[in-house]
């Protein structure tokens, strides 16, 4: 056996898919017919799953990863407008109609995901069973998330922004610590580097998180909650009302 081979073996003996929300959801039989297709692939930071007008082959399920969509300007500027972990899919517009999307998917933090075929997907979706009303919800609860960010970004201060960035990367992460650059951070809010770095100062000298080469440790989460402004509430509370997925 190939040293490769052996270690996508490993690879996935540690992840299952009900790691992600929207697959544990599935009911016994909708599991049974698209488990087998699932695929377990590698996502290390800064991979670009599509760019913007790509034609959608594949969904994504994150596992352990975080991945963001970013609307990108002709000018090569571009703005996050929703984070998308362990409790969602990527390729929504494949289900939606629409064969392509105007936004880019860029993974944020690494890890692995499983992929779909976006067909056997779509074949899922129309036997309008438990998926579709699965999918329509999250759908739902995405499209509040990319409204209340347009929000955000518009009428909020650079450390408010962040804090509600590093909530909902904390959401989506099993531990307090992510691996980010100030600069990649400053791309996914669409904002100067210098006020980031202004702001994780702040941050970091009332103690709410520890920062140093790229690594962000969240040391008291409360704090933060209180710093962010209203959109992270809202973002967690319709989320938390549209997609009690548990079981």
């Amino acid at each position: 056996m190939s040293e490769l081979a052996l270690k996508q073996g490993v690879d996935a003996r540690l992840h299952k898919p009900t790691e992600n929300q929207l697959l544990r959801a599935l009911p016994s039989d909708a599991q049974q017919r698209l488990f087998p297709h699932l695929e377990l692939v590698e996502m290390p930071l800064g991979k670009v799953l599509y760019e913007s007008g790509d034609v959608l082959r594949y969904v994504y399920f994150p596992a352990d990863c975080i991945v963001s969509l970013l609307y990108v300007m002709e000018s090569g500027a571009s703005a996050e407008i929703s984070v998308v972990g362990h409790d969602g899919m990527i390729g929504v517009a494949l289900l939606l109609g629409g064969e392509s999307t105007t936004s880019r998917a860029i993974v944020q933090s690494s890890g692995f995901a499983y992929r779909l075929l976006g067909q056997r997907m779509k074949a899922e979706f129309n036997r309008h069973g438990d998926l579709l009303s699965i999918m329509l919800r999250y759908s739902q609860a995405l499209i509040t998330q990319m409204a209340q960010t347009a929000v955000c970004n518009r009428h909020h201060s650079i450390q408010q922004q962040l804090c509600r960035w590093l909530l909902l990367s904390l959401d989506r992460l099993k531990d307090n610590h992510l691996v980010m650059t100030q600069e990649l951070i400053a791309n996914m809010l669409g904002v100067r580097r210098e006020g980031v770095t202004e702001a994780a100062g702040n941050l970091h000298k009332l103690q709410v998180i520890d920062y140093s080469r790229g690594h962000i440790i969240v040391t008291d989460r409360a704090k933060l909650e209180k710093l962010s402004c209203e959109c992270y509430g809202v973002v967690k509370r319709e989320t938390d009302r549209l997609l009690p997925l548990s079981r």
